[in-house]
This record gives structure tokens, sequence and C-alpha cells, in this order.
């Protein structure tokens, strides 16, 4: 990466924390408001318990490499990181098999929303559109 590649990823980071509420003292009451813009990759399971003690409202994606689906719902949990209420996270059942297992995750991709900790709602039939998975998380948001 070249030095003009760092100092436009820094600013693009430095705009995204502003955004998320990280210390630009606007902060807004609702939690969720802190959450990225990008999905959040866990790569274990202490990862995966920082984001349930950080969020009340959790949308987990189960991922493998080389699933070409889960390719394709990379541009789509963006969207619904960027749109939707609280945090939007994926996991690589590969490499983090004892989460895989703990939500009996048998194909991929699988969505998983938690609320508080509990599962609230599944999607693993397949791709799903921006619009099916932010209709599902703000549903739960709300209830």
């Amino acid at each position: 990466m070249n030095d003009n590649a760092r100092a436009t990823q820094g600013a693009e980071t430095d705009e995204n924390e502003n955004r998320n509420g990280n210390g630009n003292g606007n902060e807004n009451e609702n939690e969720d408001r802190n959450t990225p813009e990008t999905p959040i990759k866990l790569d274990d399971v202490a990862d995966y318990d920082d984001l349930l003690d950080r969020h009340e409202l959790v949308l987990l994606e189960f991922v493998t490499s080389g699933c070409g689906i889960c390719a394709s719902m990379e541009p789509v949990l963006g969207a619904v990181a960027r749109s939707a209420p609280g945090a939007v996270a994926t996991v690589n059942a590969g490499y983090v098999p004892d989460l895989a297992d703990e939500f009996g995750v048998r194909r991929v991709p699988t969505l998983v929303v938690l609320k508080d900790g509990d599962e609230v709602a599944r999607l693993d039939d397949g791709f799903q559109s921006a619009e099916t998975v932010v209709e599902v998380l703000e549903t739960h948001a709300a209830a």
C-alpha cells in the first residue's frame, strides 16, 4: 500500500469513527448507533462474547471460505450494517467451529439474529436481500 492509500484509508477510518460516535462528543443515547458501518469479523468466541456485551441486537452471518453465496452476501451485509439497527458480524464457521456448533449451523450462509443474547430469528435458506434482513432486524429491534 502506498503512502497516499494509507492516508486515504486513515482519513476514512477517522470519518467512520466520528460517524459511529467514538469520541466526537455527539454520541446518541442509543447504544446501537455506535455500531460499525461494516460487518465485524469475529475470529474467536471471545470476540463473540465481547460483541454480546456491547450490543443488545446482533446479526451473525456464518460463512465458509469458498462459499459463492456467502461471497455474494458481502455487499448485502455491508448495506445492512449501514442501515439497520444492531451490530452485524461475520463468523467463518471453519475457523470458529465451536460457535458454529453452538448455533447448530449446518449450511452457509446462515444468518442468526440475537436479542439480549437469545436467538430470535434465523435465515438459512440461501441468499437474502438487504431488504429482507433489515426488515427482520427492525422487527426485533422494536419488540
